[in-house]
């Protein structure tokens, strides 16, 4: 969430970051809104003061005039005294009608981008950073990873269908323990070389929760109500990054780096028609997670660090990828500047995104009031937060049956996996 004062004090550049991220309705519409129901409620707050004022003065003149036997003046003053006080109630409920609705609106904006962010409507003017990796040539054609699971007997989408729906699969054997050892080895190199720490959060959060990352309330449709007041989590990003919801933490503590492998739910209300094929875009789906909480002045080093982090894991299993910085359109809804990582897939001779890696600055925070305490001041400051998949496990599994895939159908096992995977090296269709 924004800051009022700083759109009060910023207008100029309120407009035109919304400007840059192609947002509606008109930004400087939405500005005159912003100020006017901000003016309204500095207002009502500044009359609410006087009276607080004038009532305690009063209350002090009602002591002399009983001193001095002035019984009417000192009831004149009584009534003055209790006429202010309903006046007082009826202002403070004016207040919180007035905070809401600002506070409403305000929760509907996006986060401004930064300003190095390429602007342009969408992902067409996202501008690549790097290419890492050679992509593979095969001396046959290579399929897609469902052709490759389904000829293997061990990606199963019709019985998912019949127990679940659209957008599910089943797994077995070989694939089912390839995901879980993709899961395995991402959490352990994160833990053990990149100095996260493992958390394993909740799966169903409250209102609250998905409010502080943004989920709530814009994206409602995208998410999956679980009852009793719960929802299913999209990304493990919402519960670790609301650890430091309401809570303020020492300078010397940050930055705080935490990591899940859980699985994700997503309702894919805006997909209809996209990756409808496979195992790309799917309702229920695993990824791990890297969250980081850091202060201003680290924040920029940290996106950095998280999003080599991801592509180390890339680099590990041997997969050709490619970093682009989206653009001002194709940003998520909290980032001021994101990185996305994308796999080469042989099979749709395309790179896909696999990680996105987002820093949000004091964006979340607000919206959580998360705070640090700085070295040598009392005074406290919101943190900055960082989310990004390290990696999405499933799109990961597909990376490693397309780029792994052999003439025969068979898929060879990545030397990393291979422990995880009880020493296997390569799998087969079982006999």
């Amino acid at each position: 969430m924004l800051d009022v004062k700083w759109i009060r004090e910023n207008p100029d550049a309120f407009v035109a970051g919304l400007e840059k991220r192609g947002f509606e309705p008109a930004p400087t519409e939405l500005l005159n809104q912003i100020l006017a129901l901000d003016a309204q409620r500095r207002e009502t707050i500044q009359q609410l003061q006087d009276l607080q004022a004038r009532r305690n003065a009063a209350s002090k003149e009602i002591g002399k005039a009983k001193q001095t036997k002035d019984e009417a003046e000192a009831q004149r003053l009584m009534d003055e005294v209790a006429g202010i006080k309903d006046t007082i109630q009826k202002g403070e409920e004016d207040e919180r009608k007035q905070d809401q609705a600002l506070r409403d609106l305000l929760a509907g904006i996006p986060n401004m981008p930064a300003e190095d962010v390429p602007v342009g409507p969408d992902e067409s003017a996202n501008v690549e950073l790097r290419r890492v990796g050679e992509v593979l040539s095969f001396d046959f054609t290579p399929k897609q990873h469902f052709e490759i699971g389904e000829g293997l007997g061990l990606m199963d989408f019709e019985t998912a269908a019949k127990l679940s729906g659209a957008r599910f699969v089943v797994l077995k054997g070989a694939l089912a323990r390839l995901e879980r050892a993709l899961a395995q080895f991402m959490l352990d190199l994160h833990t053990t070389e990149h100095g996260y720490t493992e958390v394993n959060p909740p799966l169903l959060v409250r209102d609250d929760t998905m409010f502080g990352t943004a989920q709530l309330p814009k994206f409602e449709e995208d998410q999956f109500p679980a009852g009793e007041g719960y929802w299913l989590i999209p990304t493990a990003e919402v519960p670790l990054t609301n650890l430091v919801r309401e809570d303020i933490t020492d300078e010397d503590k940050l930055p705080i780096r935490v990591t899940a492998g859980t699985p994700c739910f997503r309702a894919e209300a805006g997909a209809a028609g996209r990756d409808t094929r496979g195992m790309i875009r799917q309702h229920q789906f695993t990824k791990v997670e890297l969250v980081s909480v850091a202060t201003p002045e680290q924040s920029a080093e940290e996106h950095e660090r998280m999003t080599a982090c991801a592509e180390t894991v890339l680099k590990r299993l041997g997969l050709p990828y490619r970093v682009v910085v989206l653009s001002t359109g194709d940003m998520g809804f909290s980032a001021q500047k994101t990185y996305d990582i994308e796999v080469w897939l042989p099979g749709q001779d395309a790179y896909r995104e696999i990680s996105s890696c987002s820093v949000c600055g004091d964006f979340q925070a607000r919206r959580m009031n998360a705070r640090y305490r700085p070295a040598e001041s009392k005074a406290t400051r919101l943190v900055h937060t960082l989310n990004g998949s390290g990696v999405a496990v499933g799109r990961a599994l597909i990376a490693v049956l397309e780029n792994y895939q052999e003439a025969d159908g068979s898929v060879r096992v990545p030397d990393v996996l291979q422990p995880y995977m009880g020493g296997l090296t390569k799998i087969e269709a079982p006999s």
